[in-house]
């Protein structure tokens, strides 16, 4: 059974998955890489389904910190790990769609200009060991 989110459990599910997508971009950055990162997760977020896609699709941007990676990682690491907390007790079978559809968005972001550095490598391997192998917690 799936319960709904409240507007604050969707905002930590979106945090988590943008910054996810900001953390990688932020990795090796670039002005117009930035737009084609941008453009190339937007992708991998259009095939969420469930809760994962209204919380991805409803509500406020995210406010992210741009200070530094360190900060960054601060807010969004945390915002992850709590987000599949929020999906394992709401909405158990959406726990893999969101863990796919964020390593898709941080891949897809890595490979839009010029390949996965890595640095972008190490970010999407912090993001996979907070979202856990199958996020289930198994």
């Amino acid at each position: 059974m799936t319960e709904r989110l409240t507007d604050e459990e969707k905002l930590t599910v979106k945090t988590g998955a943008f910054g996810a997508v900001f953390m990688v971009s932020n990795a090796d950055p670039g002005m117009l890489a930035v737009f084609r990162e941008s453009f190339a997760a937007s992708g991998a977020m259009a095939h969420a389904s469930g809760v994962v896609k209204e919380a991805l699709t409803s509500g406020p941007l995210p406010k992210l910190p741009r200070d530094s990676a360190l900060e960054i990682e601060s807010v969004v690491l945390p915002a992850l790990r709590r987000a599949v907390e929020i999906l394992a007790e709401k909405a158990p079978h959406d726990v893999p769609v969101y863990r796919a559809v964020v390593l898709a968005a941080a891949d897809r972001t890595a490979r839009a200009h010029n390949g996965v550095s890595p640095a972008e490598a190490e970010v999407i391997e912090r993001i996979r060991g907070v979202l856990g192998e199958d996020a289930t917690g198994r």
